[in-house]
């Protein structure tokens, strides 16, 4: 399944597109969030991008604008690469034949031993066999156990230069701390809906905004927790969603922030419409604090995952910030 056929989660996708085109793509990945299709499909799709046989048709998809049948989910998608989808290999990966996409599923124990993650670490340390890279899928990998994740640690923060790997996963937080901290990860919420959009962007640039002058007075930070938990009622699980969707769109303008602060690309900028808020935040949040902040912001959405009470986590994020 290539990029433009996977269901929703568009701002993903073309950030995938997008680094695999400039060869950017962290080699750590894991992909969180309830929607297992969606993240299954996202991580054979990022497969067969780095593995397609048919160059010609990958530098043809190249900037295009995908306006397909599959409904505003996948309009107006904006894939810098993409794979054919026909040549042997993406049909092989497709098929979950291809000799370098290693796919590692719990088995009858409904866990994934030691042995399993020691074979694809083994095989992972060679170059790839007929691909221009070795792509590990560890689906479910919340399934892990605390001994397999050990034997990850090294290969996920050093991981060789011609392997990739990607944790699927729809809990993040039965994931050690230590792999988490080795990982970029991306978040999939559960259909287009809930994708981050402009209400959750307002609140989290308002949020923001009242702390970047600084901690005082304490009132700005009541007040910061506050906005955090808008639109939400009494803790449930809806409620718990909102919060991260306001947290994944804080974590997205930081991000933001740190290019227009370090005067990177302005076209890495997920958020370029939001530029002059990003130019007023980048002196308050660019360097370390916005790097302190990312990782709190990153704690409280495991938090959330963890079920945490939205009110203690905004607190604690307000303080944090």
């Amino acid at each position: 399944m290539p990029f433009r056929d996977v269901s929703a989660h568009r701002r993903i996708v073309e950030l995938l597109s997008r680094s695999i085109s400039r060869d950017t793509l962290p080699p750590s990945l894991i992909f969180a969030g309830p929607s297992r299709e969606a993240k299954r499909a996202t991580a054979v799709a990022v497969a067969q991008a780095l593995n397609c046989q048919d160059q010609s048709q990958v530098a043809s998809r190249k900037s295009q604008v995908v306006t397909g049948d599959s409904g505003p989910a996948t309009s107006d998608l904006r894939l810098a690469t993409d794979a054919c989808g026909h040549c042997a290999a993406c049909l092989r990966i497709a098929r979950g034949v291809h000799p370098d996409v290693l796919i590692v599923e719990p088995g009858e124990s409904g866990s994934i031993k030691i042995d399993q993650v020691r074979e694809i670490v083994d095989r992972a340390a060679y170059r790839p066999f007929e691909g221009r890279r070795r792509v590990v899928i560890v689906d479910e990998a919340d399934a892990l156990v605390p001994a397999a994740q050990n034997a990850l640690l090294k290969t996920l923060e050093e991981p060789p230069p011609s392997s990739v790997f990607i944790l699927v996963t729809s809990r993040p937080d039965m994931l050690l701390p230590t792999v988490r901290s080795r990982c970029i990860r991306l978040w999939f919420a559960e259909g287009a809906a809930h994708e981050v959009d402009a209400d959750a962007r307002t609140v989290a640039a308002r949020v923001l905004a009242r702390v970047a002058s600084g901690p005082e007075p304490a009132s700005r930070r009541i007040e910061s927790a506050k906005d955090l938990l808008t639109n939400t009622g009494g803790g449930g699980a809806g409620d718990r969603e909102q919060v991260s969707a306001h947290l994944r769109a804080m974590a997205s303008l930081l991000r933001d922030v740190e290019i227009v602060g370090t005067r990177a690309d302005a076209g890495l900028l997920a958020n370029a419409d939001m530029t002059p808020a990003l130019d007023r935040l980048a002196p308050a949040f660019s360097g370390v604090r916005g790097v302190n902040a990312f990782g709190a912001i990153d704690r409280a959405l495991s938090a959330i995952d963890a079920n945490a009470g939205v009110k203690v986590v905004a607190d604690w994020l307000a303080l944090q910030l």
